[in-house]
């Protein structure tokens, strides 16, 4: 314990040794050179001499032009008279642009660019996808995106008012530590509406729900005045997102959620609409963004199918960069998968497994990711239990979803909803602890078997789960701790095994056994004097490497 506070507090002191900020120049002349590094992002502000009315409205773009691809990126307004032309690119080289608007103080402005080669060792750009691999996820620069979520809904909430963002810092620090490199959550929600733990009134500074001092809107989300939108709410949101970006960390941003108690102006008016593109326009320079409409897109009887489709295809005529969009609807997905980048899935059944694998098939062209498996770990507080609260049970239902063929997100009922422990590990022994270094090790084991180049083979299940990485010659299984023999003979035909290693990894602790050759460690339901390794301590994945595949 004392060796995890110690390592705990010196993550926390390195990310608070500065406060992230965009680069920034205020009305450049057009001589001045905008330098940036690739997927730095920078705020180029000027502003107008006059009030502009109704500014949400006015249509103001910068176009960006680097001699052989052309951007129109929308500027946003952010308050006394400034506009922002918000940048950030991934190619190298010079570029010039030149503000198109109605508004004659913006029209004709102009301005170079040069972006320069990124130097951040662990900075690979923006989500895309690759059409010779479409079920799974990549930076630009090419290497892959093991999607590893942690849910955090109320994350825009831990720094109010300070922008220094301590609390921030600290829970965004140990989700980088280990291993989540994205956090799903809003814009902006305001309460739960299911009962609520009475131990939450004794502490106080872990509920975060029903502020009335925070909302995007003016006014309050108990009294809300639809006009205008609350500038500082969004210049907040603009920090906590850099230190994401900072950390390379993901938002995947849900800009609705219908089930959290906020008061929304009315769809599809012009108040709904001024919000939604707001998002957009401000957001999109951001290449740690993926887009969601909406948690649970359909559900709680507001909006409508027609309603969701039109918001995904008003994200992609605003957001000049194509960022990655979703809905948080598995049904919605389903039937409009065309209209979607990645399949959004969620739920609880216990056979999860199959339903992964089985969208997998039925959608080939596209990620499959799980938003929401019904898994929530125990805190110290009893905030949303759902299926499964056992820390070990949540991570074999990720497991699952990876060897599934998919992707998958982590929910501690201590930091996803409207009660949020930004420090865990500095609480009083009796709290419940999060066991957040179990996904540390999933993203360590991914990543040495590259996933990207994994799939699915069921028909070697026997009493576990297998992937076969036939590229790179390797082969896992997933064996569950109360397997006391999983073959891999049987799959082993596919290839010639003289060159083959195999060791097991331990699920829980992240232990690796000492590399045998298959040969002399094959599994075996024979030897009684000594099991497989971990056999009823912890779900296992066997790894059998050097692999060559016979392809029969």
């Amino acid at each position: 314990m004392i060796k995890k506070v110690a390592i705990t507090l010196c993550i926390v002191l390195i990310a608070n040794l500065g406060i992230s900020q965009i680069k920034t120049w205020n009305s450049p002349k057009s001589s001045k050179v905008i330098t940036l590094a690739q997927w730095e992002i920078g705020d180029v502000i000027y502003k107008t001499r006059r009030t502009i009315k109704d500014p949400f409205s006015k249509k103001v773009y910068a176009l960006v032009n680097d001699g052989e691809t052309s951007q129109k990126i929308p500027l946003f307004y952010k308050g006394n008279k400034q506009w922002v032309f918000r940048y950030s690119s991934a190619i190298v080289g010079n570029k010039t642009f030149k503000i198109e608007s109605e508004i004659k103080d913006l029209d004709g402005k102009k301005g170079k660019i040069n972006i320069t080669q990124n130097l951040k060792i662990n900075r690979h750009g923006g989500i895309v996808l690759k059409e010779d691999n479409p079920q799974h996820f990549f930076y630009e620069d090419g290497s892959h995106y093991f999607n590893l979520a942690f849910e955090c809904d109320w994350l825009f909430a831990l720094d109010y008012g300070n922008a220094a963002l301590p609390k921030t810092n600290h829970l965004l620090s140990l989700v980088e530590a280990n291993g989540f490199n994205q956090v799903v959550m809003n814009v902006y929600s305001y309460d739960v509406k299911w009962q609520k733990d009475p131990k939450l009134k004794d502490h106080p500074e872990h509920e975060y729900g029903g502020r009335e001092d925070i909302f995007p809107f003016l006014g309050s989300n108990t009294n809300p005045d639809f006009s205008n939108l609350n500038f500082e709410f969004f210049d907040h949101l603009d920090r906590v997102l850099l230190t994401m970006h900072d950390k390379e960390i993901v938002s995947h941003l849900m800009i609705y959620v219908w089930n959290k108690l906020v008061s929304w102006p009315e769809m599809q008016t012009p108040e709904d609409n001024m919000y939604y593109d707001y998002v957009i326009k401000r957001y999109q320079a951001f290449p740690n963004i993926v887009w969601d409409v909406s948690k649970e897109a359909l559900s709680y009887g507001r909006a409508t199918e027609e309603y969701i489709l039109e918001r995904v295809e008003r994200t992609r005529k605003l957001d000049s960069y194509q960022r990655l969009v979703s809905v948080h609807d598995w049904g919605f997905c389903k039937r409009n998968a065309e209209s979607v980048d990645f399949i959004s899935l969620q739920n609880w059944d216990y056979t999860l497994y199959n339903i992964m694998h089985d969208a997998k098939k039925k959608f080939p062209k596209k990620p499959i990711f799980n938003i929401e498996h019904g898994g929530y770990e125990e805190s110290p507080y009893w905030v949303f239990p759902g299926a499964y609260i056992n820390a070990e049970t949540c991570l074999r239902r990720n497991y699952k979803c990876v060897f599934g063929g998919g992707y998958s997100t982590y929910y501690w009922q201590g930091t996803s909803w409207n009660a949020v422990i930004h420090n865990p590990y500095e609480q009083p022994e009796d709290f419940i602890k999060p066991k957040f270094e179990y996904f540390k090790h999933m993203r360590t084991l991914m990543d040495s078997v590259n996933f990207e180049n994994c799939e699915t083979w069921p028909q070697f299940n026997s009493s576990g789960y297998s992937l076969a990485n036939v590229k790179d010659g390797i082969y896992l299984m997933y064996v569950p701790k109360e397997s006391h023999y999983t073959a891999t003979r049987i799959a082993m035909r596919k290839f010639n095994t003289d060159n083959a290693t195999i060791q097991w990894f331990n699920t829980w602790t992240g232990e690796f056994t000492e590399l045998k050759s298959y040969k002399e460690g094959k599994p075996s339901a024979w030897n009684k004097e000594e099991p497989r390794p971990f056999r009823y301590e912890a779900d296992a994945v066997i790894i059998i490497r050097g692999l060559e595949y016979l392809n029969k």
